[in-house]
């Protein structure tokens, strides 16, 4: 019973995180490109 539950609330907190984490990922992902295009450009 506990077991389950820890499951369910393993596989909740793991949806949480990738939810929470990929706007950031895609924020990084912007910046990076932009800060690498600006040090070509300069």
């Amino acid at each position: 019973m506990f077991k389950a539950i820890a499951d369910v609330l393993r596989a909740i907190g793991g949806a949480i995180a990738t939810v929470v984490t990929l706007p950031f990922r895609a924020v990084a992902r912007l910046f990076g490109g932009a800060s690498a295009s600006a040090h070509g450009n300069h």
